[in-house]
């Protein structure tokens, strides 16, 4: 790498998943400085607390020096900008994904003309898992382990109020 770049890898992470954990290994070995950016999550009904999520996310990122997690609300500009950050990293699954994250890459683009908005594809194994699902499919008894990492299907276990 050539240049100190910090790209910030945000999300609601509820909860990281293991397409979240190949998207953040991915972008830690394209730049020399990420944050994943943990959202409040105002906007959305969350099923772990903002505290629980940010040790999911920080158990996470252990292994990859030079990224680090912190908290964010209200607009990503500001906490982007306040950083200095260079990059936002996006993640595509699918075509779905990509109208959206497009529309919002422009806008980004309009409120910070200066920082590039990077999109990454999950490797093929992850591209079909998403936070969504895998916390309906939990909810509804069935066995999400192969989606999370092992200490993250603990926590939905015990969250969810059935054994380990």
């Amino acid at each position: 790498m050539s240049k100190d770049i910090l790209a910030v890898y945000p999300g609601t992470f509820d909860p990281i998943t293991l397409g979240h954990e190949d998207m953040l290994r991915r972008a830690a070995l394209l730049f020399s400085r990420l944050t994943v950016a943990v959202a409040v999550g105002h906007h959305k009904k969350t099923l772990f607390s903002l505290e629980e999520r940010l040790t999911m996310v920080r158990e996470a990122v252990q292994a990859y020096p030079g990224v680090q997690v912190e908290s964010y609300s209200g607009l990503m500009r500001d906490f982007v900008l306040a950083r200095g950050a260079s990059a936002m990293v996006r993640g595509l699954r699918a075509v779905t994904d990509f109208d959206y994250e497009y529309q919002l890459a422009g806008m980004n683009r309009s409120l910070m003309p200066d920082v590039e908005t990077i999109f990454l594809t999950p490797g093929d194994k992850y591209q079909y898992i998403s936070s969504t699902y895998v916390r309906e499919i939990a909810t509804l008894g069935g066995d999400v382990g192969q989606f999370v990492s092992p200490g993250v299907n603990r926590r939905l276990l015990e969250k969810l109020g059935r054994s380990v």
